[in-house]
């Protein structure tokens, strides 16, 4: 009998299970790298994002992935528990939750309103803690019926950690709040079967830098090019296969050895 091959056994590394994958609203972006990465490696896949937010920035809206995905405002305190519900009540369980979505903000000290710390809040931090508690909900019950599987859960920060960046200053205090938050909100996670990780990517080639930008970041490579979707991709198929269960509570940076200086 011949033996499968690599492909094929890639195609089953993640059969049977449901995973959802937020801030899947621009082609070339992480979010939809990492959906169509969980796809073929067999899960399903509930994508959605929220293009409103991208047609306010620079890039603007894509619109074949308006027309492609579960658009949720999760600035909305009541959308990540209807999230978690409507797809466990579509397929009967939830295995992995993948927060991509993120709201950007480009303004100083001076420019930071109350209404830009707030929405940055909600979108950045509130939410990712209210879909990783209706996840938890879920998944204690999952693990006494049939379902007995390890869940996961990742979220990602940038590099403010490493760096500062005082011109995108509520973005980078709430993503902060994201890489300080880890090691506690994933010890909750355990205690109900989900592994837990926050990912800091590095710069990432998304479309969003400009020519002169884009040229002078790739020169802080060692290979002399930007980190990619696929990239991330990578690390998050690892942390979400069986051979990732290991690794919990973690902010890991994975910058293709990114050098600031």
């Amino acid at each position: 009998m011949p033996s499968a091959s690599s492909t094929e056994v890639e195609r089953e590394l993640l059969r049977g299970r449901v995973a959802i994958v937020t801030g899947v609203s621009r082609q070339i972006g992480i979010a939809r790298a990492l959906a169509d990465r969980l796809r073929s490696l067999g899960a399903t896949v509930h994508a959605t994002g929220w293009p409103a937010h991208d047609a306010q920035m620079p890039w603007g809206a894509d619109q074949l992935m308006v027309d492609d995905t579960d658009q949720r405002d999760l600035a909305d305190p009541s959308q990540p528990a209807r999230l978690i519900d409507a797809v466990i009540a579509e397929h009967g369980r939830l295995d992995i939750v993948v927060a991509v979505h993120a709201r950007s903000s480009t303004v100083d000290l001076a420019a930071t309103t109350v209404d830009e710390l707030d929405q940055s809040w909600a979108v950045n931090v509130r939410s990712v803690v209210l879909l990783a508690q209706r996840f938890a909900h879920h998944h204690a019950m999952q693990r006494n019926g049939e379902h007995q599987s390890t869940g996961r859960m990742i979220w990602f920060t940038s590099g403010q950690h490493l760096q500062p960046m005082p011109k995108e200053m509520p973005y980078a205090i709430t993503k902060g709040a994201l890489e300080a938050m880890t090691p506690t909100l994933a010890a909750a996670l355990s205690e109900v079967g989900i592994a837990a990780n926050c990912i800091n990517p590095g710069p990432v080639d998304t479309g969003w830098a400009d020519l002169a930008t884009h040229t002078s970041v790739e020169k802080m490579f060692p290979s002399g090019r930007w980190g990619t979707p696929a990239d991330v991709a990578n690390l998050v198929e690892f942390l979400v296969s069986d051979k990732g269960a290991w690794i919990r509570g973690q902010v890991l940076n994975s910058e293709g050895g990114f050098r600031r200086t």
